[in-house]
């Protein structure tokens, strides 16, 4: 038996997509290299249009098969069977042929299936089928998919990969070779179980200390040794006098003096002494929307849009830039400003990122800015805003329209912060960021130990298909041999199909001569 951490090698397998010419391959004895097109053949799928789709099973119908649906039975398709349709039954091996799933092998469910899909025909006789998904799955096949020279999107042909070597070994040793990785993938897949459930923890990990956080269950010790700092009231107090200070006609100040006159609902017991429920428009100097004008791959400023908000912080990937001068002025962002996604799929709706004014930006309609009061740090916002508890309130206030939801900034201005002193803000943010450290350790271990099983898995195959995986047996009948039956085979079926093609073709001519 083959252990696990001599098959930790990875890389070998990828010197195959240097050569083309079968001669220039080390094999074992006992095995061959030929061509794809020796042992396989394709057969493509249909496209039926939308409208003779229907959602469930009915007599005299056929399940479409997607690539999709060889993850999820949530969306099934279904057509109007006839004889002429390209059909698979669930063990047949079908592959995408482009798009994102490019080369993924998919088994496991019958019916017809669509112009994504090909399926794979060969001698079941001759060849072993958990040796061909194998193949299928090995970089001798994967990894030519991906160096066509058109894109991704369009797919393979059989002129891609039909010259393209296999190197085939005698049937008993397919056999052999399949038991072993069986057996060797069969502990990895054990390992990735347990590992599957890291990240549903680490989740779970993260939003524990937020919920602490805003508890104040982070800072009871910190309270202990600070027993004098601003109550949220007098806080509260004093930024409202400041506000009312600042502002500019009588308009303003009976605005102010409306977001103060809000009564919180919320029950301060749940929270610490001179801590207080506190609505986000009474620290806030304003909610904005952002701009709705047309953005271009190109411009002097970068327009952050929804999906730019990214686990806190802002992603600086797949940008939109203006230079429109009005726009710019208008929507400019300053560092350290929260903004808040009010627009999308219920699951997104309330994301929020911190912009740290890395490069100079503006921001998109389906956010909010939102101008913070000086005595409420925007790192303490922003952990706030992605806690659960924040995601509750979303869920709770978002209008759902046809295709997404929608929170307005005046619901977002009736968000109930845990509301306490500048200082212990600060102290929590701290404790969150030093927490934070230790999950994001926990994650990179993970990642770490994720990428060696794939690797490991990388690596059986590699060694499979190199003939090191398990010992030759001298006895097998040589893979030259089975080439040659495999050949005949297809020659005579190949001559029978032609029989019968002419042999109707002959009747017909009969029939018309009779006609006649």
């Amino acid at each position: 038996m083959v252990g696990l951490n001599s098959l930790l090698e990875v890389g070998e397998g990828e010197e195959i997509l240097e050569h083309d010419k079968l001669d220039s391959f080390d094999v074992p004895d006992g095995w061959i290299i030929c061509k794809f097109e020796d042992l396989f053949d394709f057969k493509g799928g249909n496209q039926p249009p939308k409208s003779d789709f229907i959602d469930s099973p009915q007599t005299g119908y056929v399940r479409l098969l997607q690539i999709r649906d060889f993850e999820s039975d949530r969306y099934p398709v279904y057509i109007k069977d006839n004889s002429r349709l390209p059909k698979c039954e669930s063990d047949d091996l079908l592959i995408a042929r482009y798009g994102a799933s490019l080369g993924r092998v998919c088994s496991g469910k019958d019916g017809s299936y669509n112009v994504a899909l090909v399926k794979i025909l060969f001698d079941k006789d001759r060849l072993d089928r958990n040796w061909v998904k194998l193949f299928l799955n090995s970089s001798w096949f994967q990894e030519p998919l991906f160096l066509v020279s058109r894109s991704a999107q369009n797919g393979f042909n059989k002129d891609e990969v039909f010259p393209r070597p296999v190197p085939l070994p005698p049937l008993n040793e397919q056999r052999r070779i399949v038991s072993t990785i069986e057996q060797l993938t069969d502990r990895s897949h054990k390992a990735r179980a347990a590992l599957a459930d890291v990240p549903k923890l680490i989740a779970q990990f993260r939003q524990s200390v937020l919920a602490a956080a805003f508890r104040g269950d982070l800072t009871a010790d910190w309270r202990e040794k600070n027993p004098d700092v601003e109550p949220a009231s007098e806080l509260l107090e004093r930024i409202k006098i400041d506000r009312l200070g600042e502002a500019k006609s009588p308009k303003q100040i009976e605005k102010i003096n409306e977001i103060y006159s809000y009564q919180e609902s919320e029950d301060t017991d749940a929270l610490p002494a001179h801590w207080q429920y506190t609505c986000l428009e009474k620290l806030a100097n304003s909610l904005d929307y952002g701009t709705s004008a047309k953005s271009s791959s190109s411009g002097d400023v970068v327009v952050l849009r929804m999906g730019n908000l990214q686990g806190g912080e802002i992603d600086w990937g797949d940008l939109a830039y203006t230079s429109d001068t009005d726009e710019i002025t208008k929507y400019n962002l300053q560092p350290n400003t929260v903004l808040f996604n009010r627009t999308n799929s219920p699951e997104l709706v309330g994301k929020t990122s911190i912009y740290r004014g890395d490069s100079p930006a503006i921001f998109a309609g389906y956010l909010i800015r939102i101008r913070n009061v000086e005595e409420l740090d925007p790192e303490y916002l922003n952990y706030c805003l992605n806690s659960d508890y924040a995601r509750g309130y979303c869920w709770k206030v978002k209008t759902d329209g046809v295709s997404q939801s929608n929170i307005n900034a005046q619901k977002l201005g009736k968000f109930e912060i845990p509301f306490c002193s500048l200082k212990e803000q600060r102290e929590i943010i701290g404790q969150i960021k030093r927490s934070f450290k230790t999950i994001k350790e926990i994650e990179n271990l993970y990642q770490e130990n994720y990428s060696d099983l794939e690797r490991l898995d990388r690596s059986i195959l590699a060694k499979a298909f190199r003939g090191e995986l398990v010992p030759q047996d001298p006895n097998d009948e040589p893979a030259a041999v089975l080439l040659e039956r495999i050949r005949a085979e297809r020659e005579q079926t190949s001559t029978l199909k032609q029989r019968g093609k002419t042999t109707r073709k002959n009747s017909s001519k009969q029939l018309s001569i009779n006609l006649e």
